[in-house]
């Protein structure tokens, strides 16, 4: 799309947010003033400046040899569990917990990944995997297929909307968690399964024997709002669960689909739903925010070095231009993090959205993915990240331009608020900088009548409500 090969190959490594790195400043540096015929003392107070952060690290390395002294005795005590411990010991799992245990004694998001984790982690941010493809939820103790997904090995057989799956390889599914039979049905691509359904009308039970495929998991889905009846409107609501590999393209689909639905007109407005959404890729973050916008920065990441420091911006393409003239309101709430706040934060700066709900959750930092081979991965928090407005938000979240909370039932009331990242033990801090110390609500109603906050943002587009801060005026 817009990143060459050699960045895109960089930041496509990184989950949660960026995998490279950071600028030192969002503008050039002024003209220095012009010299001065007197020189003036720079320091007439005569007292000592406060040393910099590298001053201090600087003056505060240690001695390698005080180094491989402690590893030493990381190794007598390593030695000492072998020998002594009253159970023999698994030695790749005590150096398993030691890798992970000084990983996680940096923040909350360096961790180490062992190899199923990590296959599990790229399954997951690729959006896809080997499996059948319906779209599932449990009820009465067996499986209900809620739809299959189109063009997948369950819709080419026939599967339908409301099959009860009661079988997969002849194993009974009564008894099973959900996630186990997921796992049952998922598997490498090309492999066999065999279901069993119920269908109403059919007195007897169906079965199918599939071969697995390629599934990509649906990143965003999307509707028209705003009319007397469910998904009527003239309003289109993009719902983007994560960014996963599939969101950019996801969202880009919808897009397409939208217009081809109203003969080429364009919607009235954009709501863009980011509530509870935990993030994902950086590069999907920077497309998707190029999306709705034709220039300027999306995202600064500042890292230890120079060298670990990048700007990524947007620039004019069809896509942008053809969205130009649609206003966009973006939902956040306390469960939108890292890379769901890169977006927000970029089309708040750039004053091309309006952003409603509650304060975000505050994840400002960079994690790379750093393969270990056949011993799985490490994630590394390597930068923060600042918006295009050097601003950062790691434990402070991004505040919506509208602050609307939702109508939480009695139930839920004390439970549904989130400090969001300054609540992590052990989370990155910013010299200075201010951390939200209040929760933000997490909780969003499955109905869309009851959701408060997306009922505001339609009726904001329809101009049935009124705010200041939309549309967003350029300063």
């Amino acid at each position: 799309m817009r990143l060459n090969t050699l960045r895109l190959a960089a930041i496509a490594a990184a989950v949660l947010v960026p995998a490279t790195v950071l600028i030192a400043q969002d503008q050039p540096p002024a003209d220095p003033p012009a010299q001065q015929e007197e020189q003036l003392d720079p320091n007439p107070s005569g007292e000592e400046p406060e040393p910099t952060a590298a001053e201090r690290a600087a003056a505060e390395e240690r001695d390698p040899l005080e180094i491989y002294a402690d590893l030493n005795l990381f190794g007598e005590i390593f030695d000492r569990i072998r020998a002594e411990y009253v159970d023999p010991p698994d030695e790749e799992e005590l150096i398993r917990a030691a890798i992970q245990g000084m990983l996680t004694s940096l923040d909350p998001h360096s961790g180490y990944l062992p190899p199923q984790d990590y296959d599990d982690m790229r399954e997951d941010t690729s959006g896809q995997f080997g499996g059948l493809g319906v779209e599932i939820i449990m009820e009465e103790g067996l499986i209900k297929v809620v739809s299959p997904i189109d063009d997948t090995p369950a819709a080419r057989a026939g599967i339908m909307a409301n099959d009860l799956i009661y079988e997969i390889d002849g194993l009974p599914v009564d008894g099973m968690t959900q996630d186990e039979a997921v796992e049952k049905m998922r598997g490498p691509v090309g492999t066999e399964v065999t279901i069993s359904v119920i269908r109403e009308g059919v007195t007897d039970p169906i079965e199918f024997k599939l071969e697995r495929g390629i599934i990509s998991m649906r990143a965003v889905r999307w509707s028209m709002e705003g009319g007397e009846a469910e998904g009527e409107g003239d309003i289109a609501l993009l719902r983007l669960s994560r960014f996963s590999e599939q969101a950019f393209v996801g969202i880009e689909r919808a897009i397409e689909d939208i217009y081809e639905a109203r003969d080429g007109v364009a919607p009235k407005g954009i709501i863009l739903d980011l509530r509870n959404n935990p993030g994902g890729l950086v590069d999907q973050s920077v497309y998707v925010a190029d999306a709705f916008l034709n220039r300027g920065a999306v995202v600064l990441t500042r890292g230890r070095t120079d060298s670990e420091s990048a700007r990524y911006d947007a620039v004019p393409d069809p896509l942008d231009n053809q969205l130009a003239d649609v206003p966009v309101v973006v939902l956040i709430n306390g469960g939108s993090a890292s890379a769901s706040e890169i977006v927000a934060g970029a089309l708040q700066d750039h004053k091309r959205a309006t952003l409603v709900g509650t304060r975000s959750f505050g994840k400002g930092s960079v994690q790379s993915i750093i393969s270990l081979g056949p011993d799985g991965a490490m994630r590394l928090t390597t930068a923060r990240y600042y918006t295009p407005d050097n601003r950062s938000i790691q434990a402070l979240g991004i505040t919506p331009d509208i602050e609307i909370k939702q109508v939480v039932p009695e139930e839920f009331q004390g439970r549904d608020e989130i400090i969001g990242e300054a609540g992590l033990e052990g989370h990155i801090t910013i010299e200075g900088q201010e951390e939200s110390s209040v929760g933000s609500s997490v909780y969003v109603p499955a109905e869309k009548a009851d959701d408060t906050q997306l009922q505001y943002a339609i009726r904001l587009m329809k101009g049935e409500e009124t705010n200041e801060a939309f549309p967003p005026k350029a300063e």
